[in-house]
């Protein structure tokens, strides 16, 4: 259990950086435990970490600040090694070392400069390419979101859940624009009524020409009965004729 001056020193922390922010550094204390805080890490431009966010856990003991914390990162960077302590001047590798006046800004910055100082080695470090650290920096953000070792990730960082989903459901979004002008405009309803009124049309127009041929083919003109009839009373004469 945290000691009441402990916990007294990390609120006072805790307020200061949310009312003056530390550039490339977020770090927030799990809700359940104040002792447990949480940080994300921005590489800084011009090194293989650049667009990186290097996810990690920092644990203060009961006496802090009287006794220095350990300091571990989540995120693979292809710095240091996933869930391994790291060794620093500031971290609990080196009590005689430690000084009360450092707080959680002054310990993240100093595991910034050294994370991006590629040159010095320690415990908890791993060696890599720029290729591979540039390549880790890319994934580095999905990894913090989908992957099982980070459960408190979107909990306690919601900001950077954000900035992860904007360009997929950016992406989506224009997928489905693309597919939707394969389609004939307007909605399903619009689409097939207009065929309907056309196939309709068409069976009426049959009908009404149907109608009207055989309307004419009743309606004979009244000469043409008149012709038809004198032929047909020549016809029936011609056998009276013969006699």
């Amino acid at each position: 259990m945290a000691e009441k001056a402990c916990v007294k020193r990390l609120q006072k922390e805790y307020r200061a950086l949310c009312k003056e922010p530390v550039p490339q550094i977020v770090a927030r204390p799990l809700p359940s435990d104040i002792l447990e805080w949480h940080y994300v890490l921005e590489g800084s431009e011009d090194t293989p970490f650049a667009g990186g966010c290097y996810y990690g856990k920092i644990k203060f003991p009961p006496e802090y600040p009287y006794k220095p914390p350990s300091i571990s990162m989540i995120t693979p960077s292809g710095r240091f090694a996933p869930h391994k302590k790291i060794c620093l001047s500031m971290s609990d590798f080196h009590p005689e070392s430690w000084n009360p006046i450092w707080s959680v800004s002054s310990i993240l910055t100093g595991l910034l400069s050294f994370m991006m100082d590629d040159s010095s080695q320690t415990t908890g470090s791993v060696k890599s390419t720029d290729s591979e650290k540039r390549c880790l920096a890319k994934a580095s953000l999905a990894y913090n979101c989908e992957s099982k070792n980070c459960p408190n990730f979107k909990k306690l960082f919601p900001e950077f859940v954000e900035k992860y989903e904007q360009p997929h459901a950016l992406g989506q979004s224009v997928l489905e624009q693309s597919n939707y002008k394969d389609l004939p405009s307007g909605p399903p309803a619009a689409r097939i009524e207009p065929a309907k009124r056309t196939e309709q049309e068409v069976e009426k127009n049959i009908a009404v020409n149907h109608a009207e041929n055989r309307r004419q083919s009743r309606n004979l003109p009244f000469w043409l009965l008149l012709l038809l009839a004198s032929v047909f009373g020549v016809v029936m004469a011609l056998p009276l004729l013969q006699l």
